[in-house]
């Protein structure tokens, strides 16, 4: 019954949003993001777009009052922001996947742009900062996403706990951490036959050669790269992802991951 009432709520947002955006003429971010996402092959719905809008209004607003982001223009935030956390999407992964957690999800990227593009699969939002968390619990209500809730958590002490450990098909992280440090927070919790992403820049082969060995001792296969490209940037990024092969050994993640 939860289910079913969740579906209808969702797809009552959906409509509203639609009417919302076929009534109300585009504003310059929504053009910015229409055209680089085009760009890019991605293809979003009005409802989306729409979705999109409220996301760049509400984080603008909030990072007047906390830090949230330092990219706040709106080719910054349809880019570097939204574009750049749906590089991570890759059907053949997203399409049989339940749950997915954003590991250290700041203003909720990329888990707030992946809830919206692929609604089927349920997006916890992980944070430790509480004030944090309520902005992604205020900017979700705001979107009208359902498939999403919002947890304050330390991923190393989240990964030890049976509501989370070795729960999700997909782990994801646009955190700043190299990548043996985010392997060690985020494979625990992912299933075996899971996915772990983890979007990086231009050091990414060396992050991958990095971590490598600790991706095997936390039950991981092999780092595999996908590079990725941004409309109207040249730098060079790329997925990292990790099959999750065997239960992770109850020793990790560590108490102090350096």
């Amino acid at each position: 019954m939860q289910v079913g009432f969740a579906l209808a709520d969702r797809h009552r947002s959906e409509r509203i949003l639609m009417k919302a955006a076929k009534e109300a003429p585009m504003t310059f971010f929504e053009e910015i993001l229409t055209r680089r996402a085009a760009e890019a092959g991605i293809t979003l719905t009005d409802a989306q777009i729409a979705q999109f809008a409220v996301y760049n209004e509400m984080l603008t607003d909030w990072n007047t009052r906390m830090n949230l982001t330092a990219l706040t223009s709106p080719e910054d935030v349809a880019v570097k922001h939204i574009i750049d956390s749906l590089t991570a999407y890759d059907a053949a992964l997203f399409d049989g996947a339940k749950m997915l957690i954003d590991v250290g999800t700041g203003a909720g990227l990329p888990g707030i742009p992946l809830a919206v593009y692929a609604p089927h699969v349920h997006v916890t939002l992980m944070d430790a900062l509480q004030k944090r968390v309520r902005f992604l619990m205020e900017v979700t209500r705001a979107m009208g996403l359902t498939n999403t809730c919002a947890i304050h958590a330390r991923a190393e002490e989240a990964a030890r706990q049976a509501a989370h450990r070795e729960c999700y098909d997909i782990a994801v992280s646009r955190a700043v951490a190299r990548m043996p440090v985010l392997l060690e927070y985020a494979l625990p919790l992912v299933r075996v036959g899971g996915t772990f992403l983890a979007l990086k820049g231009r050091a990414y082969a060396e992050e991958a050669a990095e971590g490598a060995g600790l991706a095997r001792s936390l039950g991981g296969g092999a780092i595999l790269a996908r590079p990725v490209y941004l409309p109207g940037l040249d730098d060079v990024r790329a997925i990292l992802s990790v099959t999750k092969e065997r239960p992770t050994p109850r020793g990790y993640p560590r108490r102090q991951v350096k």
